[in-house]
């Protein structure tokens, strides 16, 4: 769905965000609902499995005892759900918060379990297997708005990074069509073999601004998630970019309150006033 205009926010909360980028030396974009529209598809697949787990264990009776089975199963909302308990974490990090937040006290399980419903690495296991189906058959473009920034910043030789919880970067960046214009590249496989912790832990951004050479108070972090711009924010990152692409009451707020410095609804908000930019985009 289209960003919503961003008029219907508080002007003073967002004043002139396209100066926000001024003075930075670097920046570094998540990739899911950032530069892809690929959350949506990870949202669409952690719904059928987990609405699949939540049935199962239903007619098991599991749960915590005293809770309400209508509260404990009700099925997973692939708007607040996802982006208050799954978004911007890892597989196993979002499926244990997840499941948690229904009073599931799953078994973490091995890292070999096969897709289902018995641990939350075999529930993991089937919304990857789910994904990467609905990758193969329809793919992720990418965020005009977002393509037209990473033109821009590429032109004028800003330093950039791309992050991701998930192990599918490359593959979704190169299926959209996104130009190779970053200068480091942090995806899930990077994290697993450094050990990075996940988000809100800021270990992902501080590695890419790493790589960059850039101090992390003098770079830029790009994020739709709330965990990924609570990260930015224990980083101590000059600049923490929300990115509202649900447009709802309460999802800038909740950006702000977990780190968010400014919250846009398309990133081209985030060009620099003038013509020069117009003419660069059209040539591009």
């Amino acid at each position: 769905m289209p960003p919503a205009a961003a008029a219907a926010r508080d002007p003073e909360e967002d004043a002139a965000p396209a100066h926000r980028l001024h003075g930075l030396r670097a920046v570094v974009f998540d990739t899911d609902g950032v530069i892809t529209d690929s959350a949506r598809v990870h949202a669409a697949a952690w719904k059928e499995a987990f609405d699949d787990c939540l049935r199962e264990w239903r007619e098991r009776g599991g749960g915590r005892p005293g809770e309400e089975p209508r509260d404990r199963f009700r099925p997973f909302d692939v708007q607040e759900d996802y982006r208050r308990y799954v978004d911007g974490r890892s597989r196993l990090d979002g499926a244990a918060a997840f499941l948690a937040s229904r009073g599931l006290d799953l078994p973490p399980g091995e890292p070999d379990d096969p897709p289902g419903n018995g641990t939350v690495r075999a529930v993991a296991a089937r919304k990857e297997r789910l994904f990467t189906a609905a990758l193969r058959q329809g793919g992720v473009e990418a965020w005009p708005g977002t393509l037209r920034l990473l033109r821009v910043l590429h032109r004028e030789g800003v330093p950039m990074a791309v992050i991701s919880a998930s192990r599918h970067a490359r593959e979704l960046l190169s299926g959209a069509g996104v130009p190779q214009v970053f200068d480091a590249v942090v995806d899930g496989h990077e994290a697993a073999r450094l050990q990075l912790p996940g988000k809100p832990d800021p270990a992902v951004f501080l590695e890419a601004v790493r790589r960059l050479g850039v101090p992390p108070g003098q770079a830029a972090v790009v994020e739709d998630a709330l965990a990924g711009v609570e990260a930015g924010r224990r980083g101590g990152f000059g600049l923490v970019v929300g990115v509202d692409r649900t447009a709802g009451p309460t999802s800038a707020r909740d950006l702000r309150d977990h780190g968010a410095d400014v919250v846009v609804t398309d990133l081209a908000e985030l060009l620099p006033p003038g013509p020069r930019a117009g003419r660069h985009d059209e040539e591009g």
